[in-house]
């Protein structure tokens, strides 16, 4: 790899290691250097001196849950997000005047069924994101999800087309799972939130954790099915993710913003503005113990410490 090459590569990568996503606190703080294969990819855009791609799964819909979010549709959490996403491409193209943009790959087409959300919530969520990305001026973002591939189709013969074609066999997940910590973690994780959103639960505790078991196979396979699909129409993208990762894995995790868990998301909780104006996530009945309500344009936007909207 020519000089030029490699340093301008180091460079974009270390624009996002500050904001690098993961459970692994002994290598948090790692160098450029620990990520190989991310600085292959975006050597090989570089030397070709072409504008650089990033493709991150993720922003599908709101939580079902009222506890954990103010409504359906995204807020000051996804807007403050949207927004950090496209400093960093600013901030790439200060080091790479090619530029670099991102598309959020929206998934909540691809799994809704298996987390309680309708599917037309998950049309008006992914609307606004692209209202928000429009008003605020966010031209290095730009939104896809399965009405970019599929069409009009309808959203259950959708979710088997992509299933069918891209998704792992429950039996080859679940060697995965018995194997590998890293897709062990993921299992919990996402078991967990299932468990979260899953209203109006009439039976056990432990049926529905069963349950929610079952299902969190399914969310992993159409997620990992999902994501073969996005680099079937984003080859040469470098892949980001909302989930942490580990040092050096294919992947990249990248936090959106400040929150006490690395598994927290916008769309899974609410933004609280601290009275010192930082911002976190935390669940909605958290946030409002400490904070006030916030509305913007007549919805509930987010909560604050401060004397914001008096």
């Amino acid at each position: 790899m020519p000089p030029t090459t490699a340093r301008t590569s180091a460079a974009i990568l270390s624009l996002l290691l500050p904001h690098h996503r993961t459970t692994d606190q002994a290598h948090a703080r790692a160098c450029a250097e620990a990520f190989p294969h991310q600085l292959r990819q975006i050597a090989d855009v570089v030397r070709a001196g072409e504008p650089l791609t990033f493709t991150l799964p993720g922003f599908p819909c709101k939580s079902p849950n009222p506890a954990k979010v103010l409504g359906h549709l995204p807020d000051m959490g996804e807007r403050l997000s949207l927004a950090f996403l496209h400093s960093l491409c600013t901030e790439i193209a200060r080091v790479y005047p090619p530029g670099a943009r991102l598309v959020v790959c929206s998934d909540g087409h691809v799994f809704g069924d298996l987390i309680g959300v309708p599917d037309d919530h998950i049309d008006a969520y992914a609307d606004e994101l692209r209202t928000f990305i429009d008003e605020m001026g966010l031209g290095r973002l730009s939104l896809f999800d399965l009405r970019d591939v599929l069409g009009d189709l309808p959203h259950d013969a959708k979710r088997a087309h992509v299933h069918d074609r891209y998704a792992p066999t429950t039996d080859a997940l679940r060697a995965e799972i018995h194997a590998d910590d890293h897709a062990l973690a993921l299992y919990r994780g996402i078991t967990r939130f299932l468990v979260e959103d899953t209203a109006g639960h009439t039976g056990t505790r432990s049926a529905l954790q069963r349950a929610c078991r079952r299902r969190a196979y399914g969310v992993i396979q159409r997620s990992r099915a999902w994501g073969d699909l996005i680099a079937y129409h984003h080859p040469r993208s470098v892949r980001l993710s909302i989930h942490p990762q580990p040092i050096g894995a294919h992947k990249f995790g990248i936090r959106l913003l400040d929150a006490p868990d690395a598994w927290t998301t916008p769309w899974h909780s609410t933004a609280l503005r601290r009275a010192d104006g930082t911002w976190t996530l935390m669940p909605r009945a958290r946030a409002a113990e400490l904070g006030r309500l916030v509305r913007l344009g007549g919805r509930s936007s987010h909560f604050t410490q401060g004397s914001e909207g008096r």
